[in-house]
């Protein structure tokens, strides 16, 4: 259980946030060797996570299997399922003033997982499969004066199914997300906050994307705890 009660500290006192970011995919496996999966790389995880600390801020980095090296100054939670990965963002949080969750969770996985791997047969395999633990909504239940932050992957209907999902899990902000972006280096996303208008962001590195959130995430903090 995540507790809503944090210690305050003023914004104006060296504005040093303590920031819980999520990164990179989960894998969920049906048996001891396959799994399912999704491309992400981690890429904005890790940019965002590299841009807080740059900013002098405390940044907990939860991460999938991902193919990156390890960043300086950051804390890093490495985790391989969404099980995990919510267990640990839901223990970083009660001690966070902000988390942005850009990891491309799995929405769902096998409901049995054999511990062996299944022999190859000629037949068709039926898979059931079960959803996993909405991190964002968990957190948006809790939040108190914390802020959360959420990336929408999404291929059609971007805005209007990313704004759902900002009301439904109870985020202060959302980022539309493209596949396009997926693994690349540049990006363009659109960003929304609760109560105000989509904003397209122009194109540009992951790493200035990054910056320009975390400067979002401070102003958030600021205005929540004012």
């Amino acid at each position: 259980m995540i507790s809503s009660q944090r210690k305050k500290t003023s914004p104006r006192q060296g504005r040093r946030l303590r920031i819980v970011v999520t990164a990179g995919p989960t894998r969920e496996y049906f048996d001891s060797v396959r799994f399912i999966s999704n491309p992400s790389t981690g890429k904005m995880g890790y940019a965002l996570a590299e841009a807080a600390a740059a900013a002098g801020h405390r940044v907990t980095l939860i991460r999938g299997p991902v193919e990156l090296p390890a960043l300086k100054g950051v804390k890093t939670i490495r985790v391989t399922t969404a099980a995990q990965m919510a267990t640990a963002t839901k223990q970083a949080f009660p001690n966070s003033d902000a988390a942005i969750l850009t990891a491309a969770v799995c929405d769902y996985r096998p409901q049995r997982q054999g511990h062996r791997k299944l022999a190859k047969k000629h037949q068709a395999k039926r898979v059931i499969l079960v959803p996993t633990e909405d991190i964002a909504a968990a957190l948006g239940r809790v939040k108190a004066e914390r802020i959360t932050i959420a990336f929408a992957m999404e291929d059609h209907d971007g805005r209007a199914h990313a704004e759902r999902k900002m009301r439904r899990k109870n985020c202060d902000a959302i980022v539309l997300n493209g596949p396009q972006n997926v693994g690349a280096d540049h990006c363009r996303v659109d960003f929304l906050e609760k109560g105000g208008r989509w904003q397209r962001w122009p194109i540009g590195t992951k790493r200035a994307i990054a910056k320009r959130l975390v400067k979002a995430v401070e102003r958030l903090v600021d205005a929540a705890m004012s």
